[in-house]
């Protein structure tokens, strides 16, 4: 019998490619039922306990808060934005509003009426006199006789609520339609001169002479009174980020009228030419030339096997895998996204420009954070030409949200991962990217508790030995924006402890190689070198730690003088002791060096049984670093939050984001000014919002080919309990073993919870035939 246990437990973990051989494997069945494994059964159904009031704007209300904008009554003069030009009204983007947490708490508390869902809706307002970009609240939905459009300024700090002048406004297709003529003649005047030097021409987007890609970098503008446009050229292919030329030009564009468009200059070798005539001067001269000629070959930089590396030993079998072996143990409320896993429940939500959010996130029924949502993914490059040096980027931008969709099952998440649809609104549809979104619970990899007692004497060195199985429930979605891809990562441990990690993989934005900038990144191709970077993601935790009365405490580890009666003779020595003080003022501040700083989340007047005020601590996980530059005119004003470690700010339903998706162009004068928060106000029992950063210094080097990899740019944070529990939660956990070993005989007992251990055969699906089409709805 113990034999064929051990051949069902083997079953239990192998892939139905790596089953034993034949004989055995009749022997196994015959020994026991073996079943396959639940992987791909559906989580259990939960009702959540109040309807998500977060929840995205329906499919219907998007089409019908299209049309209540675009009907005459609004007196908007908008024009479809298939058919509009610069000097046009049209509707850039519609969004789901975010609701006001004053609002809310009466309806999930209490008896109150949800409230009420609100379209956001940016139009670009290019036929004014003076154009502008405006943003519009539009409700209350759905759309009915009380429904009415308003400008949507309150959340924004900058001086014009929601209003962005037209220099700073996103880079859309009419804008970049807007530049073309003018760009098209510029390299026309010296495409004799690109051919020469990088084999390479641009006469237009869709001239078939081109062979060259055209590609711009931001910020556009510093306050939005100019606009500018700086374009750097690529070799085309699928992996063109890494194959750039050293070729950039710069057009000045400010305005609608695009007759009154300059050229700036041209700039390559590191030199600037004001005109074509001086370019081609220095040309004819041999004062410019190609030192390190870039490959239009991709072959090298594409995400495929290399049979030229060869095949690892063994790496034929396939790898450990990570499944949900006795069954789901969470259960979704898909209609409202709701989850519930091992004590912890929370709503999910999702927005075009921020993507992924949680609220409500309780553990055993108590509130721990209100919202925890993404505010921005921001990176910022060095170098000592056009593109690098001048590269500032905010992905709030190009949407966030809209960029995270499909995952694979099995190498993305695990198999047999709950996959969830990412929606949002497009227009006057809704597009849907199946598979956007996965939750699945994993092994930690670690026991979440062990103990070993007692070894001398006993025949097994030890008399008993306890271990506590450590699991997490993810809620994972990958972002690909542009050349990055962004993996987040929620993790809800079972000790109540909740981690954020983010990822970052994808293509360098890269530069040409020059000998002489190696301090700006290493040489990782043939002509290419890779761009230092900083990646800086900013988040917003609004802690309700039980009740909205926090305080935010700092505990110091600080080294004092100590004598002791006992030890005369050692007369005065160090000794480590701690200070804790709450925060008094709004505040930005970085983690202590050397961790000899503890911050925790409090609520004062909730004990633990020790009297210990109930709280959650942050804890700093790899990689927590900031935004390098401080004062760098792209990125000056618009960055705050990216600039500290962490801060904290009181909850006002007015300040619900730390930035703002247009910031990007406005760096001198920004829509949303994070440093504005921080107002002297108190945070010492109230309402508080803690704002964290984690990202990475990215000092790029040849291992970023193709791809950067998931394992080392990682960075992270841990929320965990800091004496918000009596003792700790891993008491009413059934996976666990208590074993005990007889003194005297060595004779193993064991605790088991009566927990049986399955026996099952696991049989994996391709995850390739699983994937589903993008769909509009």
């Amino acid at each position: 019998m113990l034999a064929e246990s051990l051949v069902a437990a083997l079953l239990a973990i192998a892939p139905v490619s790596a089953r034993p051989e034949p004989d055995l494997w009749r022997r196994a069945v015959s020994a026991a039922d073996v079943r396959t494994c639940a992987l791909t059964d559906e989580a259990p159904h939960v009702k959540a306990p109040k309807t998500n009031a977060w929840a995205p704007i329906s499919p219907q209300d998007v089409k019908d808060v299209w049309k209540f904008v675009h009907a005459p009554e609004r007196a908007l003069n908008l024009t479809d934005p298939a058919n509009a030009t610069l000097t046009d009204n049209y509707v850039f983007l519609v969004d789901t509003l975010y609701l006001n947490k004053t609002q809310v708490l009466g309806y999930i508390d209490g008896d109150a009426a949800q409230p009420p869902k609100y379209a956001r809706v940016v139009i670009f307002e290019g036929g004014k006199e003076d154009p502008v970009s405006q943003e519009y609240m539009v409700g209350p939905l759905p759309v009915g006789s009380e429904t009415t459009i308003a400008p949507y300024d309150y959340p924004f700090n900058g001086g014009l609520g929601g209003k962005i002048p037209y220099d700073g406004r996103y880079m859309d297709g009419k804008r970049t339609a807007g530049y073309q003529p003018l760009l098209k003649q510029a390299m026309t005047d010296v495409a004799d001169i690109t051919k020469a030097l990088f084999n390479g021409t641009y006469y237009g987007g869709s001239d078939p002479r081109t062979d060259i890609v055209a590609a711009n970098t931001g910020p556009h503008s510093l306050d939005g009174s100019q606009s500018w446009i700086t374009i750097m050229f690529r070799y085309p292919g699928a992996a063109s980020y890494v194959t750039p030329i050293d070729f950039y030009i710069i057009l000045d564009i400010t305005g609608t009228d695009i007759t009154k468009y300059t050229l700036r200059g041209y700039v390559t070798n590191t030199k600037f030419f004001k005109t074509a005539d001086d370019l081609r001067k220095a040309f004819e001269a041999g004062e410019i030339t190609n030192e390190f000629p870039q490959t239009r070959d991709q072959e090298w930089a594409l995400l495929k096997a290399v049979p030229e590396m060869g095949v690892r030993d063994l790496d034929d079998r396939i790898a450990p895998q990570s499944i949900e072996i006795g069954g789901k143990r969470y259960k979704l409320d898909r209609e409202n996204q709701y989850v519930e896993f091992m004590g912890w429940s929370f709503y999910m939500s999702f927005t075009r420009i921020l993507g992924l959010m949680f609220y409500d996130i309780k553990f055993k029924g108590e509130r721990i954070i209100y919202e925890l949502s993404l505010q921005e993914a921001a990176a910022q490059y060095a170098g000592n030409q056009p593109k690098a040096a001048n590269t500032v980027y905010h992905d709030t931008y190009f949407s966030i949200g809209s960029t995270s969709a499909t995952l694979i099952e099995g190498f993305d998440c695990p198999f047999g991962a709950t996959m969830l649809n990412v929606t949002y609104p497009a227009n006057d549809v809704t597009d849907v990217h199946p598979q956007g979104i996965c939750l699945f619970e994993s092994d930690s990899g670690y026991p979440v508790a062990r103990h070993r007692y007692g070894s001398g004497g006993n025949p097994n060195g030890f008399s008993n030995i306890a271990a506590v199985k450590s699991s997490a429930l993810h809620a994972r979605t990958i972002a690909t924006i542009g050349n990055y891809d962004y993996l987040f990562d929620y993790a809800f441990h079972v000790d109540g402890s909740i981690e954020i990690e983010v990822r970052a993989s994808g293509y360098l934005q890269s530069s040409p190689y020059y000998k002489d900038q190696t301090n700006f990144g290493a040489r990782v191709g043939l002509g290419t070198q890779g761009s230092f970077h900083d990646h800086i993601l900013s988040w917003k935790a609004d802690f309700d730690i039980i009740s909205s009365k926090n305080s935010l405490q700092r505990t110091d580890l600080i080294v004092v003088n100590q004598t002791q009666e006992w030890f005369p003779e050692l007369g005065e020595f160090e000794q480590m002791e701690l200070k804790a003080y709450n925060m008094e003022k709004e505040q930005q501040f970085n983690w202590a060096q050397n961790g000899q700083s503890m911050y925790c989340v409090v609520n004062d007047e909730e004990k633990n049984a020790w009297g210990v005020s109930r709280g959650y601590r942050l804890v700093p996980g790899r990689s927590n670093v900031h935004l390098s530059t401080h004062n760098s005119p792209f990125s000056k004003h618009s960055s705050h939050i990216l600039k500290s470690h962490l801060a904290v700010t009181k909850h006002h339903d007015n300040e619900p984001y730390g930035n703002s998706w247009q910031n990007v162009n406005l760096p001198l004068k920004p829509q949303q000014d994070f440093s504005k928060l921080f107002n002297d106000e108190s945070v010492d029992g109230e309402d508080i919002v803690v704002w964290f950063n984690l990202g990475m210094h990215h000092y790029t080097r040849s291992e970023d080919i193709p791809v950067t990899l998931y394992s080392e740019a990682v960075s992270s944070i841990v929320f965990a309990p800091q004496n918000f529990h009596d003792r700790a939660q891993e008491g009413d956990l059934q996976n666990r073993r208590w074993i005990t070993s007889n003194a005297t005989t060595g004779e193993i007992t064991y605790e088991d919870q009566g927990l049986q251990l399955p026996t099952c055969k696991v049989a994996l699906e391709e995850p390739s035939t699983k994937i589903l089409p993008w769909l509009k709805i």
